[in-house]
């Protein structure tokens, strides 16, 4: 895979300046030399230390990525709502996994997008995930489709420029309209999954923000921003708040109607640097809360 840029600058400088600018991490570079791919200054192939100026063109070959053995494919089809050469986003249907564990090696999101780039024979054969949602939760899932891709993606993530924006359906009625909750998380010493509201100066930063999207008689419907990444943080900060998400039986609010906690991504908003577009995908609410949600206003108009 290849990657070619033309040098402005006013004055001279380092490769290996000019290229981290272009977001190539030491990492990458260190793939580059030893397995396999090479760095080119008009036409001639040249070490991180050489000099460029205004002008000269710099070619990025990537090492080649062959499939991992240990990742099997699984041929039930992905619901694909973008794509690009560089990236693809996927929306995952509730129940799940988004990748492999020791209970589930064979049909994970990672799994039938595997499938999906065999049967294209994408040059690049890894599956990088930049995004995941747990289990049970439904929605959008960013792929990085080369390691270029997902090197910058993982520092966009680090940095909060990727935008994810969720549907929740919660219990009793949120007040008021728009807030932000500012707790920091811990795991739950008690439990291997589940996580807490650290106590005072323990734990990890964590901001959750929400906005009242729709009220029936006892539950409401939020969108909801993170801005920190922290496991399970919309669960753990609405129950925390005295609103656990509906049919979230880890966090002590199970439902006979709705088999998984009322959690759904159905946005995100991302900045493709090799294209400078920027990407915002959005998906519908899934029809097993969508469901949930109309005879709960059927009941209430009852």
């Amino acid at each position: 895979m290849k990657f070619r840029w033309v040098v402005e600058s006013d004055a001279p400088q380092h490769l290996r300046t000019f290229l981290s600018r272009k977001r190539i991490s030491r990492s990458l570079l260190k793939s580059i030399k030893f397995n396999g791919g090479k760095i080119l200054s008009n036409g001639n192939q040249v070490r991180t230390n050489a000099m460029v100026s205004n002008g000269d063109v710099v070619e990025v070959y990537l090492p080649p990525e062959p499939s991992n053995p240990h990742v099997g494919c699984s041929d039930v089809p992905i619901d694909i709502e973008y794509e690009d050469a560089d990236y693809l986003v996927v929306n995952k249907p509730p129940f799940l996994p988004t990748v492999q564990s020791a209970a589930n090696q064979t049909d994970t999101l990672v799994n039938r997008v595997k499938n999906y780039y065999f049967r294209n024979h994408y040059e690049s054969q890894v599956v990088h995930v930049v995004t995941r949602l747990d289990q049970d939760t439904s929605g959008l899932v960013i792929f990085a489709k080369h390691r270029f891709a997902h090197t910058v993606m993982d520092q966009d993530l680090k940095d909060r420029k990727i935008n994810k924006m969720y549907f929740a359906l919660v219990n009793g009625v949120v007040s008021p309209e728009h807030g932000t909750i500012n707790r920091p998380i811990q795991r739950d010493p008690s439990s291997f999954i589940k996580r807490m509201i650290a106590p005072e100066g323990q734990g990890k930063p964590s901001l959750t923000e929400y906005w009242v999207q729709e009220v029936m008689e006892n539950q409401t419907l939020l969108r909801v921003k993170l801005h920190s990444g922290r496991t399970h943080q919309i669960r753990v900060h609405m129950n925390s708040i005295g609103h656990p998400l509906i049919g979230d039986e880890l966090y002590g609010m199970t439902n006979d109607q709705l088999k998984r906690q009322a959690l759904h991504c159905f946005s995100v908003k991302f900045k493709n640097v090799f294209s400078e577009k920027l990407i915002e995908v959005k998906t519908s609410i899934p029809g097993d809360m969508l469901e949930y949600l109309e005879k709960e206003k059927e009941k209430g108009n009852g």
